[in-house]
């Protein structure tokens, strides 16, 4: 998705997220469209998933697909 504009995004955290700040942050934006940013650079670049994609990527973070092997 281009352009999204994410001035008036609302960003929350994961409740599993620790306090130390490392963290992914979330935004529910127009047209179902998913804002995903790192919390230790807010003003920084986010990624926008369209609804399709990020149901694939949290699909397949619940059946731990991205896990990495040791």
């Amino acid at each position: 998705m281009n352009n999204v504009d994410l001035s008036h995004a609302e960003w929350f955290k994961s409740s599993h997220s620790g306090s130390q700040g490392d963290c992914v942050e979330v935004a529910w934006l127009a047209e179902g469209a998913v804002g995903v940013r790192d919390s230790k650079n807010p003003t920084g670049p986010a990624l926008v998933f369209t609804p399709s994609q990020w149901d694939a990527f949290t699909a397949g973070a619940a059946r731990e697909e991205f896990n990495r092997s040791a």
